[in-house]
């Protein structure tokens, strides 16, 4: 938790704010499918609860804080590229909103994610091959 003191009083940020702040950064990105929460993100996402620092890991001491963000790609991006652009957007949230010095920020790949049209078309065409296959049996 962030601690500022000054004549007036003691601000603190929750580390929770630096995740949350951490995850939207890093979906802002061109390339990123999501973030990655585990089972228990998947439980909550199930259960239709949003958890905004899904796949988000914050260190944070009195002035620095560290982030390790786990993420899906999206099928055919540059993953290095994205990553770089997720580094620097996230630190950049970060150190802007409060305050706060990163001093790293890594970026763990856990999986790729295809186009949906893709998958779409390809339903499609089972779809259509059943129709197919059906009036031939006939």
């Amino acid at each position: 938790m962030e601690n500022n003191d000054d004549e007036v009083g003691t601000i603190r940020i929750a580390n929770e704010v630096v995740s949350i702040i951490a995850g939207l950064a890093a979906t802002e990105v061109e390339g990123v499918a999501g973030m990655s929460g585990g089972l228990a993100g998947g439980i909550a996402d199930m259960l239709g609860k949003k958890n905004l620092s899904k796949g988000v890991k914050v260190e944070v001491g009195e002035k620095e804080a560290a982030v390790d963000l786990y993420v899906i790609m999206e099928y055919g991006s540059k993953i290095p590229d994205v990553a770089w652009q997720i580094q620097d957007n996230v630190k950049q949230a970060i150190e802007d909103m409060t305050g706060l010095t990163v001093v790293e920020v890594n970026i763990h790949v856990q999986g790729v994610n295809f186009d949906e049209e893709e998958e779409e078309e390809e339903e499609e065409q089972v779809e259509i091959e059943e129709e197919v296959n059906e009036s031939r049996v006939r």
